[in-house]
């Protein structure tokens, strides 16, 4: 299920939840059906992929990255698109509950446009690798993970909690953790060059090792642009800028990738997804202190 992807996940729909339980009172139920319903998504994102990796021939012995259940042979493809249809039902069931506790009923105009969302989501999740002309082979990937990981995620958890958008600032951090997960995403597509090569393309193979690695520089900056004009524009607490406190983690990460190839650059992968994690922890403790 590739657990080490999941705090990616979480930190956009975490970051949308602090900011509107800052604003607004929310039910905590609504909370956590939110991160379920995302957990969900993800892991069916990650079994999707596998799944579409392996029938088109993208994930060989030669793989840089972890073993998984298809490619060790611990899974047979039967096993795995059971497994899919498992974790496709209860994205389903989580996803409906959660707009039920939030709403109250599945047919007001809002809970309509979420389900159509959701939808969305379900289809984006399972089609970046899987099916004749996926995306996720088309040099798409970051587009739509910017899309899903950052403004849905964040705008869409906001708006589940607090039933209302109070403006475009919210854009701001949406767009911070958008930045991020492509960054992430990139950083894997520059791991994984060479064996992708025969069969997908990437936006780091369209620009090549040397200037992925500066596109990953100007995402993780302009994150950190949009985070940091967007707490000077809500009128800061001192507290608002403790995510700060993990700047030198985006450095460390930074500097591995510009000093390391292919498989050496497997760690820092879960460098920054842990660091875009924590990075939403410290904003929401800020954010929601003064409820203490």
């Amino acid at each position: 299920m590739r657990l080490r992807t999941l705090p990616l996940s979480l930190a956009g729909v975490l970051m949308g939840s602090f900011l509107a339980v800052a604003d607004y009172k929310v039910p905590a139920a609504v909370v956590l059906l939110v991160c379920l319903t995302t957990v969900l998504l993800q892991i069916l994102t990650n079994l999707s992929n596998e799944l579409g990796d392996v029938l088109h021939g993208t994930d060989t012995a030669e793989r840089v990255g972890p073993e998984y259940g298809l490619n060790s042979g611990e899974l047979t493809v039967k096993q795995m698109k059971g497994c899919i249809g498992v974790i496709l039902a209860l994205c389903v069931v989580s996803g409906l509950a959660m707009i039920w506790v939030s709403f109250g009923t599945l047919f007001c105009m809002e809970s309509l446009i979420l389900i159509i969302l959701g939808a969305a989501a379900i289809f984006a999740a399972m089609r970046y690798t899987l099916g004749r002309n996926p995306y996720g082979y088309r040099a798409l990937g970051d587009l739509f993970v910017f899309l899903f990981f950052g403004l849905t995620a964040v705008l869409g958890s906001y708006f589940v909690c607090a039933h209302t958008l109070h403006g475009w600032l919210l854009l701001l951090p949406a767009s911070t953790i958008g930045l991020f997960s492509v960054g992430v995403l990139n950083v894997n597509n520059i791991r994984d060059m060479k064996t992708d090569a025969p069969n997908r393309i990437t936006v780091a193979m369209k620009l090549g090792v040397h200037k992925a690695r500066i596109y990953q520089t100007v995402l993780i900056t302009l994150g950190w642009v949009c985070m940091i004009a967007y707490t000077l524009l809500r009128f800061p607490d001192w507290r608002h800028w403790l995510f700060v406190l993990t700047l030198p983690l985006y450095i460390v990460h930074l500097r591995g990738v510009w000093t390391h190839e292919e498989r050496a650059l497997d760690k820092y992968l879960p460098m920054l997804v842990m660091s875009s994690f924590i990075f939403t922890i410290l904003t929401g403790i800020g954010y929601t202190a003064y409820l203490w």
